[in-house]
């Protein structure tokens, strides 16, 4: 028998749903906003790089609620999990409505399978010191914020509504 994968706030949803096909509408039950991983593209894309730490944050859930739900799920023991502050909390003092040199919502070009990586890419490179980049997506884009903070970039993320993410980006 092969070991199932150990659930944690680490786990990454694609390798979740690919163990356990079946916690699929758990997920969705959890948080109604996880219904965006019938979307094939984002099911490719975005499940394989966010960890259900940071699906918690979007689907307005504590992140040991969703592990504790999904683990019960699928028969593996209650964990203790330290209670951590939301993703935004506290805005960070850099971010000035006035400093917003771009705006780029992509919830649309995503919708139409549309990646933003590139755009976002070649526009941040336009920033001046204090200029901030507002990118706007219906979820947590984990990839392209990896590579944006591995370019000398800060990211930081708000939720707005269910629908909204939006992520500031700055030279750090």
């Amino acid at each position: 028998m092969i070991n199932k994968l150990d659930i944690t706030p680490q786990t990454l949803i694609g390798d979740l749903l690919e163990n356990y096909p079946e916690l699929e509408n758990k997920l969705i039950e959890i948080a109604p906003v996880f219904s965006k991983l019938k979307n094939p593209i984002l099911r490719r894309t975005i499940a394989k790089v966010t960890t259900l730490k940071q699906a918690s944050v979007i689907g307005s859930v504590s992140v040991a609620e969703l592990i504790n739900k999904l683990r019960k799920e699928v028969n593996q023991n209650e964990i203790n999990i330290e209670s951590e502050s939301k993703m935004n909390i506290e805005k960070p003092s850099w971010i000035k409505k006035e400093n917003i040199k771009f705006e780029y919502d992509a919830t649309l070009d995503l919708e139409n399978g549309i990646h933003p990586a590139g755009k976002v890419t070649k526009e941040i490179l336009q920033l001046n010191d204090d200029d901030i980049y507002l990118l706007i997506t219906p979820f947590i884009p984990a990839p392209l914020i990896k590579i944006v903070e591995e370019n000398g970039f800060t990211v930081f993320t708000e939720k707005q509504s269910d629908t909204s993410i939006y992520n500031y980006i700055k030279k750090k």
